[in-house]
C-alpha cells in the first residue's frame, strides 16, 4: 500500500473519529447534567435524609453517591457508543456486557426499591405514631406517673428514641424483602429466617407482656386490700404491744404482710410469663424453686409466729425478772463489790440480766423455727449455742462469786489486820481470790484447758516461791538466833548427860 492510498485511507475514517469525539463530548455533558439533576432531587425530596439520619459524612452523601452512580452509568454508554462508531468492538464487548448485567438488573433495582420506598413509608407512619402517642402521655404526666422518665429533656429523649426504634424496627422487615428483590440470596436466606423468628417471638413476647401486667395489677390489688384490712382490725396495736415497735420505725406490719402477699402472687405470674416465652432455662429452675418455697410455706409462716412470739414471751419473761432482780436490790450489788459507776448507766444490773433472759429465750424459738424450714447448717450452730450457755452462765456466776468473796475477804482483814506491815495482806487476798475465780471460769468455759491449768500452777507456784524468798531474807536473823539457841541448848544437855555417874 502506497501513500496515497494510506491518506486516502485515514481520510475516510476521519470523520467517524470526529463524530465518536463529538458524541464522547457531548455524552459527557449530558452525564455531568445528569448527574447534578439526580443530585438537586435527592435534595428537595429529603427521603434519602431520613434513611441515613446523621450516618452520612460531608464528602459521602448520600445523594452525591446516588448521583455519582448514575453518572458512571450514562458514561458507560457513551463509551459504548464512542467505540462503536470507531468499529472497536473488541475494546466496547466488556462495556456492553457490564450495561447488559446493569440493565438486566434495573427491574430487580426497581422492585428492591419500591419495596424500600413502602417500607419508609411504613416505618415513617409508625414512628409518627408512636412519637405522637408519647407526647400525649408527656403532657398528661403519664410517664411521670409511672416513673419512666423524671425530667422533661429526658421525656422527650427518650419518646424520640422510641419513636426512632420502630423506625429503623419497621424498616427491617421490609429488608428481607430488598434482599430477596436483589437476588442476593446468601444474606436474604439467613436474614429471612431471623426476621422470622423476631416475628414468631413478637406474640408471645406480648402474651408474657399482658400477663405481667394483669398479674402486676392483680399483685397491687391485693397487697393494698390485705394492708387495709389488717391495718383496720388493729395489727399495729398488737405489734405495740408485743414490742415490735422499735423494729418497724420506716414501716408497719400490716404493710410488710401486705408485701409478702405482693410478692407470693407476683412471682408466679413471673413464671408463667416466661413459660409464655418457653424460656425453659429459667422458667424450670424458678418453677422448681418456687414449688419447694409453696410446699415450705406452711412451716415458714409458723417459724415466722415462732420467732414473732418467742420475742413477746421473751420481752415478758425480761420485764418480770428485771421486776424481780430491782425489787431485791439486785442493782446495788455492783456496788457492794465495790465497782462504783461514775454516772448514771444507760441499762441496770438488772436489766442487762432480763436482757440477756431475752436473747436466750428468742434463740430458743429461732433455733426451733429454723428447725421447722430444715435450715440444718443454721440449726446446729444455735443448737450449739444453746448447749453451750449453761457453761457461761456457770462461768459468769463463778466470776460473781469470786468478786463478792475477794471484797469480803479484802474488807475483812482490812478490819482485822490495822497494822502499816499488814496493810497489803487485804488486797493480796482480794486479787487472790479474783484471780481463781477467773481461771476456775476459763476452765468452766473450756477456754485452752491446758494452758489456763499450766498458767494457774505457775501462778500458784510463783506466790509460794516468792513467799519462801521473802521469809528467807526477811527472817534471816531470825532464825540464826533461833539455831545458835537451839545449838546451845543440844551442848548444855549433852554436858548434863556427861557429868552424870556411870551406872554400876
Amino acid at each position: 500500500m502506497n501513500t496515497a492510498d494510506m491518506l486516502t485511507t485515514y481520510l475516510s475514517k476521519l470523520p467517524n473519529l470526529i463524530i465518536a469525539l463529538l458524541v464522547l463530548l457531548i455524552g459527557w455533558g449530558i452525564a455531568k447534567i445528569i448527574e447534578k439533576a439526580v443530585y438537586k432531587g435527592l435534595q428537595k425530596t429529603k427521603i434519602d435524609d431520613r434513611l441515613f439520619a446523621e450516618k452520612k459524612p460531608a464528602r459521602y452523601s448520600s445523594e452525591k453517591v446516588i448521583s455519582k452512580v448514575i453518572y458512571f452509568i450514562a458514561l458507560i454508554i457513551v463509551f459504548i457508543l464512542f467505540f462503536n462508531i470507531l468499529h472497536l468492538t473488541t475494546v466496547a464487548s466488556p462495556f456492553v456486557s457490564m450495561l447488559s448485567a446493569i440493565t438486566a438488573a434495573v427491574p430487580s433495582v426497581l422492585k428492591a426499591g419500591l419495596i424500600l420506598l413502602v417500607g419508609w413509608a411504613a416505618a415513617s407512619l409508625f414512628s409518627y405514631l408512636v412519637k405522637k402517642a408519647g407526647m400525649k402521655l408527656a403532657e398528661n404526666g403519664r410517664l411521670r406517673k409511672w416513673t419512666m422518665v423524671s425530667e422533661e429533656a429526658e421525656m422527650s429523649r427518650s419518646v424520640t428514641a422510641a419513636s426512632r426504634i420502630v423506625f429503623y424496627f419497621v424498616l427491617l422487615l421490609f429488608l428481607p424483602g430488598v434482599l430477596s428483590a436483589l437476588q442476593i440470596s446468601g444474606v436474604s436466606g439467613p436474614f429471612t429466617n431471623m426476621i422470622q423468628s423476631v416475628l414468631s417471638f413478637i406474640p408471645k413476647l406480648f402474651a408474657a407482656a399482658l400477663i405481667v401486667l394483669i398479674g402486676w395489677l392483680v399483685a397491687r390489688l391485693v397487697r393494698d386490700i390485705v394492708t387495709n384490712f389488717l391495718a383496720s382490725i388493729g395489727t399495729e396495736r398488737l405489734a405495740a404491744r408485743m414490742g415490735l415497735s422499735i423494729y418497724l420505725k420506716d414501716t408497719s406490719l400490716s404493710a410488710i404482710i401486705g408485701t409478702i402477699v405482693y410478692v407470693l402472687i407476683f412471682i408466679p405470674v413471673i413464671i408463667s410469663a416466661l413459660d409464655r416465652l418457653n424460656v425453659a432455662g429459667i422458667s424450670e429452675p424458678a418453677s422448681a424453686m418456687l414449688h419447694t418455697v409453696f410446699t415450705m410455706l406452711p412451716n415458714i409462716i409458723i417459724g415466722i409466729v415462732l420467732i414473732i412470739a418467742g420475742i413477746w414471751v421473751g420481752k415478758w419473761v425480761s420485764s418480770i425478772i428485771s421486776g424481780l432482780l430491782h425489787r431485791a436490790g439486785f442493782n446495788s450489788l455492783l456496788g457492794k463489790m465495790g465497782f462504783e459507776q461514775a454516772g448514771t448507766p444507760k441499762l441496770t444490773l438488772s436489766q442487762t440480766v432480763g436482757m440477756i433472759v431475752q436473747i436466750i429465750i428468742v434463740l430458743l424459738f429461732t433455733a426451733e423455727a429454723l428447725q421447722l424450714v430444715h435450715l440444718e447448717f443454721l440449726v446446729v450452730i444455735a443448737t450449739g449455742i444453746i448447749a453451750y450457755l449453761p457453761n457461761v452462765l456457770a462461768a459468769v456466776f463463778i466470776l460473781g462469786i469470786g468478786l463478792l468473796a475477794g471484797q469480803l475477804v479484802s474488807r475483812l482483814l482490812a478490819g482485822m489486820l490495822s497494822g502499816k506491815e499488814f496493810r497489803f495482806l487485804a488486797p493480796l487476798a482480794k486479787y487472790t481470790i479474783i484471780t481463781l475465780s477467773i481461771f476456775m471460769a476459763l476452765d468452766q468455759l473450756g477456754v485452752a484447758d491446758t494452758i489456763v491449768n499450766a498458767a494457774f500452777i505457775l501462778i500458784l507456784g510463783g506466790f509460794a516461791l516468792a513467799f519462801g524468798l521473802s521469809f528467807g531474807l526477811g527472817g534471816k536473823e531470825f532464825a540464826s538466833r533461833y539455831l545458835a539457841k537451839l545449838d546451845r541448848k543440844i551442848e548444855k544437855h549433852q554436858s548434863a548427860d556427861d557429868r552424870k555417874p556411870p551406872m554400876s
